[in-house]
């Protein structure tokens, strides 16, 4: 009995030293605190009392410069007027659209169809399933087909490579069944290819029922699909895309400039394709590059070959000049460092696994402001990208960020010891709330 006893009030003193402990520990963490908040206020009241005149006298000056600078900044003009059936200019590396009219309309693309047999070829070549070597045997079919051509002969072998250039350049009918028979057997089974592609890529006004673009009822393409596309083919197939900017290709002795005259206007636009019929008037898909900022233009039933570049061109120099595309957050930025109960270490590493670029409007970079949002209390284990908030960023009422920030690496549960020493921290923390 004494022996128990004895055990008893041992156990007892134990568990009260070590709430005293944490008591201890949590009133210094409370005081300390609450010891800064009262310096911080002092010091703050001393400052503004030692630099209030100081700041009366500049601001007048201060706000005329700056209110001057800030109010020609924020000025962007209506886009320019476009004579266009159907047009929209997009940022190829954000997505957003600057401008945009009947964009979804689905209208007749000519040879603009021909930058989604490209694309499938493109496809084709990285899979494996075709080499840009491969020699491509010419059917009476292609040789026969009418419009645009590369002046392939019948019964002959050509490269794929020389067909793909001899149809993105020379805008070649012929070249673009030679490439479908050879990449599915028919340009109809191509067509399907097309088709699945398209669904794939999301471009929900788009139906193909053959790979140059010749007039058939239902083969169709709207602005926004054609800059959608586009915006793929430029990211999935950058060495494919360079062939869009070579000015001319020259075939069986026969040379022929490329159709896009942007190429030849504008050293900053290196794409992409034209397109021309009767039912579809002149139409041109035109990208550009300028100052880590690409542009994608689409202009549908146009009246000339002039307008159409002319057309174009306005979208582009009023995107260019009012906008900008801006990089928020890097790979793995890491944007607070938090507490964390109950772990084997005491704080996480919070941020953005993906950079993130948005669009903005030129000089508003200092303008922006970020709002991060963490979960109050964070308590082990953690995962490695587990949501832990959320962070947004705006200009002005417009928001141009919402997304979750996640656990930059994982936090494993802590002793026993640890977990009982947490809890009663955030116990007696709760008490002083």
């Amino acid at each position: 009995m004494p022996i128990k006893k004895s055990f008893f009030y041992t156990t007892t003193l134990i568990t009260k030293l070590f709430i005293t402990l944490v008591f201890t520990k949590t009133l210094k963490i409370l005081l300390f605190k609450t010891a800064t908040k009262v310096s911080t206020q002092v010091s703050a009241s001393i400052a503004v009392s030692t630099s209030v005149f100081r700041q009366i006298l500049v601001a007048g000056f201060l706000m005329t410069m700056v209110a001057g600078e800030v109010s020609a900044q924020n000025i962007i003009p209506r886009p320019p007027q476009i004579a266009a059936s159907s047009f929209i200019l997009m940022d190829a590396k954000t997505g957003e659209i600057l401008v945009e009219e009947n964009a979804d309309i689905p209208l007749p693309p000519a040879s603009l169809t021909k930058i989604m047999t490209s694309y499938v070829a493109a496809n084709e070549v990285a899979q494996g399933n075709v080499t840009l070597d491969d020699m491509v045997h010419v059917s009476v079919r292609a040789w026969q087909m009418e419009g645009s051509k590369m002046f392939i002969q019948e019964g002959t072998q050509v490269r794929l490579e020389d067909l793909l250039r001899g149809m993105i350049i020379q805008s070649g009918n012929d070249a673009s069944v030679a490439i479908a028979e050879h990449i599915a057997g028919s340009e109809e089974a191509f067509a399907d290819m097309m088709n699945q592609h398209a669904e794939i890529l999301g471009l929900d006004n788009s139906y193909f029922l053959n790979a140059s673009g010749l007039p058939m009822d239902q083969h169709t393409m709207s602005a926004r699909d054609l800059a959608l596309l586009s915006r793929a083919l430029i990211e999935n197939f950058p060495d494919h895309y360079a062939m869009y900017s070579e000015r001319e290709f020259t075939y069986n002795n026969i040379r022929q400039p490329n159709r896009n005259s942007l190429l030849f206007r504008d050293r900053n636009v290196d794409g992409i394709k034209t397109g021309h019929t009767e039912e579809a008037g002149y139409c041109l898909v035109a990208s550009a590059t300028r100052d880590d900022m690409r542009l994608i233009a689409v202009v549908m039933g146009t009246d000339s070959t002039d307008a159409r570049a002319i057309e174009s061109q306005k979208l582009l120099t009023y995107g260019f000049r009012f906008y900008k595309t801006h990089q928020l957050f890097e790979n793995n930025q890491v944007l607070s460092t938090d507490r964390v109960w109950s772990g084997k270490t005491n704080a996480v590493d919070i941020g953005i696994r993906d950079e993130i670029y948005v669009t903005i409007p030129r000089g508003q970079e200092e303008n922006l402001e970020t709002d991060l949002v963490i979960d109050e209390t964070l308590k082990a284990p953690l995962e490695a990208g587990q949501v832990l908030g959320n962070v947004s960023v705006k200009l002005g009422d417009q928001v141009f960020y919402d997304g979750p920030v996640v656990a930059m690496e994982t936090v494993e549960r802590g002793s026993f010891i640890k977990r009982l020493m947490d809890f009663l921290h955030l116990f007696f923390l709760s008490l002083f709330a």
